[in-house]
């Protein structure tokens, strides 16, 4: 498929997700949402790419839909909901995505832009990085597009009720605070600072990284200590029984870094 409004690079391993409609401040079109379906559905049987890097051109990483945009009216079927379906499905497809996901925020994170970022698996901000659930300035619910689901996961059920009740403003110094992001940085600092994360993920075996974000996002959902575990142990026998982990065992005992071939 041939992008428009978002552009994609391949960095050796990493794939480098830009949104790309700076114009309007990387509002989320229905074109756009085309494209991220596409992308994030492909990334499931994706073997080379290990990790994706998210950010927004311009001045803003997304400030959320593009209400001004025509062709939400004519979406795709979207599960029976139209566009709200459509645009939804997007968030599941990035938690099914075995890559882990960084996202770096700046300027506007609002909307469906907020749930963007929390959909990621580690957040770095800039300094202009403001973020709020916008909907509930438009009318509508603040539930929506999984934030519901992840923003009390992330920083507790009464800040999550604070920003969603409210649609108020989370600026990056208090982001970090309540460590929704991982760190704080100059805006033109962002892609360096993602770069030793990068690194420390790259530096695990293809299978261990994937099965970890596997096993942490069914943890997080599991009925009990043992339910987990489970899970736990399927993946740990999975890992054990490649031949990364035995080049791994020798690595450690040579006091060389390992050389892992996703086998």
């Amino acid at each position: 498929m041939t992008y428009r409004t978002i552009s994609v690079e391949q960095r050796g391993a990493v794939a480098w997700l830009t949104l790309d409609r700076p114009q309007a401040m990387n509002a989320i079109s229905l074109e756009m949402v085309d494209e991220l379906s596409d992308f994030f559905g492909r990334l499931f049987n994706d073997a080379a790419t290990r990790v994706v890097v998210m950010r927004g051109a311009g001045r803003a990483f997304c400030a959320g839909l593009d209400i001004k945009d025509p062709g939400r009216t004519a979406a795709p079927f979207g599960g029976g909901f139209g566009f709200q379906g459509y645009l939804a499905d997007v968030y599941v497809r990035m938690r099914r995505c075995p890559q882990p996901i960084i996202s770096l925020l700046h300027g506007p994170v609002c909307g469906g832009g907020f749930a963007f970022a929390l959909a990621s698996d580690l957040r770095i901000a800039g300094e202009s990085a403001r973020m709020n659930a916008a909907f509930i300035k438009l009318g509508l619910s603040s539930c929506d597009m999984g934030v519901s689901y992840f923003l009390p996961r992330l920083v507790g059920a009464s800040v999550a009720a604070e920003l969603m009740l409210t649609g108020r403003f989370l600026h990056a110094p208090r982001a970090l605070a309540l460590g929704l992001v991982a760190e704080v940085v100059a805006d033109d600092a962002l892609a360096a600072a993602a770069q030793p994360w990068i690194d420390d993920m790259l530096a695990a075996s293809p299978m261990g990284l994937r099965l970890t974000k596997e096993g942490l996002a069914m943890a997080i959902d599991a009925p009990s200590l043992e339910a987990a575990m489970a899970i736990e142990n399927r993946n740990q026998t999975l890992c054990s029984h490649s031949e990364d982990f035995a080049e791994g065992l020798r690595a450690f005992l040579e006091k060389r870094p390992p050389v892992y071939t996703g086998r």
